[in-house]
């Protein structure tokens, strides 16, 4: 076995699981965006089978990009790789329900801060379906895998590679690098935002705010216990905010 075969069988796996997070992520896209697939010119079940693809292979390209400028720094999925290969020991130490609890406590947090600042997108809820609970499931495991792979298998392994190469100490290399892709993160959402309510500073500090304030521990997580920890917090999180706060909205 060469040293590339378990990051790019790893990466086949995360390119997989995000092709198929990002058709769960269809219905509650189309909650809130009913005509959304209206806009193309070809069939709906050729744009959803485009989006199947295009969200498998680039994951499956950032995270093979991810996995391999990871291995040196001590970065990665380690988890995923022991259990797809025989010959690699499991990781020493793990804390599955602190990082489930983690994800709980930051989807709390943000629940806190929206009844104190008003919701990301405030004065577009008129004019916008509330997703069902069901579809804010499925919805997570695209913040879960897609997003964790992008944010932090990618991004904040390459902001810490670049940092290190820069002669940075790797404490705070990867101090910049998790504030960083927290604020990429926050950013990222701002897309989507955009169609929804038309953008103010108000609901681009909270967009970026609310989420940047979650991307933190997700990416001390990351790089603490691995990938795979930091997309149990995420999905945990978005558990909370879109399937709990609704449900507990709607009694």
């Amino acid at each position: 076995m060469t040293s590339s075969q378990p990051q790019l069988r790893t990466a086949l796996l995360i390119g997989t699981a995000s092709a198929l997070a990002a058709l769960a992520l269809l219905p509650y896209v189309l909650a809130l965006q009913p005509h959304g697939l209206d806009k193309y010119p070809v069939a709906p079940v050729i744009v959803i089978a485009a989006q199947f693809v295009v969200n498998g292979v680039l994951c499956f390209l950032l995270a093979w990009a991810g996995l391999k400028l990871g291995a040196p720094l001590g970065l990665g999925a380690p988890w995923l790789a022991a259990t797809l290969y025989a010959d690699r020991t499991r990781p020493a130490t793990a804390n599955w329900l602190a990082a489930a609890l983690l994800g709980v406590l930051g989807g709390l947090v943000v629940i806190i801060l929206v009844t104190r600042f008003g919701q990301p997108l405030a004065g577009a809820a008129a004019h916008t379906a509330e997703p069902a609970p069901w579809q804010g499931a499925l919805a997570s495991l695209y913040g879960g895998i897609v997003e964790e792979t992008q944010l932090r298998l990618f991004l904040l392994t390459l902001l810490a590679w670049l940092l290190l190469r820069a002669r940075l100490q790797r404490p705070l290399a990867l101090a910049i690098a998790i504030v960083a892709a927290a604020l990429l993160f926050g950013a990222g959402h701002l897309p989507l935002a955009a169609k929804l309510a038309p953008l103010d500073a108000g609901i681009v500090a909270r967009v970026i705010g609310y989420n940047a304030l979650l991307g933190l521990p997700f990416g001390l997580l990351y790089c603490k216990r691995g990938l795979e920890h930091a997309m149990l917090a995420h999905f945990s999180a978005d558990l909370v905010l879109h399937v709990v706060a609704p449900l507990a909205h709607s009694l």
